[in-house]
């Protein structure tokens, strides 16, 4: 059955072989079949277009279509590889593979400063890293004060930015996160290597320690 319905949206906006996505992840073909299988759920949920909209894509992370969310907007803009408002198939599966247990270290490091790079400007500046944790905050257990808030970006940003230009560059991400490797716990989702099983990933942090590395 799943070949079947794989053969018959070939022709659909956005799918790619999963054979090639296989090859291009650390996906095996039958993980990239079961992948389609979320995909088709996602994208089908509000618009059945064969494409998650930013809508079916909040509602599947968050469960709240309604409620924005800055760090919900990232994670698709992400994923949006093309930047045209949807997310396809192979722009799903190739985003999603970051988060395999298999994915290379510098991958994930990479993402997570994309994350965090709210301007694009390739750099992260303290109000990016404050505005980012409050939004991880408004979807976790977690309360902290205002106060708390504050300490936590001005130790990180004090411990990242070794050369004291009050921005965070690639290279001393990098280094920050080599010494806070906390930061990455939720870079990886062990189910990705068994998808038996398998539902719509959570990025939502439970520990202010996976935040900006707050020990």
């Amino acid at each position: 059955m799943g070949c079947f319905c794989l053969k018959k949206v070939r022709n659909k906006s956005g799918y790619k072989d999963p054979t090639i996505l296989a090859s291009e992840t650390p996906f095996t073909v039958n993980e990239v079949k079961a992948l389609y299988d979320l995909f088709k759920r996602v994208s089908s949920s509000i618009i059945d277009d064969g494409l998650i909209h930013k809508e079916e894509f909040q509602h599947a992370v968050f469960r709240n279509s309604s409620k924005q969310n800055l760090f919900a907007d990232r994670v698709f803009d992400l994923f949006d590889v093309k930047h045209n408002g949807v997310i396809e198939f192979g722009e799903f599966v190739r985003s999603l593979s970051v988060f395999h247990p298999n994915a290379p270290i510098a991958d994930k490091i990479a993402f997570l400063f994309r994350l965090y790079d709210l301007r694009q400007t390739g750099y992260i500046e303290g109000e990016e890293l404050k505005e980012m944790l409050l939004a991880l905050l408004g979807e976790s257990d977690l309360l902290l004060s205002n106060d708390m808030v504050e300490m936590i970006v001005e130790k990180a940003m004090v411990e990242a930015d070794s050369n004291g230009d009050g921005k965070i560059d690639e290279e001393e991400w990098r280094e920050f996160v080599k010494n806070n490797p906390s930061v990455l716990k939720n870079m990886t989702l062990p189910y990705l290597k068994d998808l038996t099983s398998l539902a719509f990933p959570t990025f939502v942090l439970n520990n202010e320690a996976e935040i900006v590395g707050n020990k």
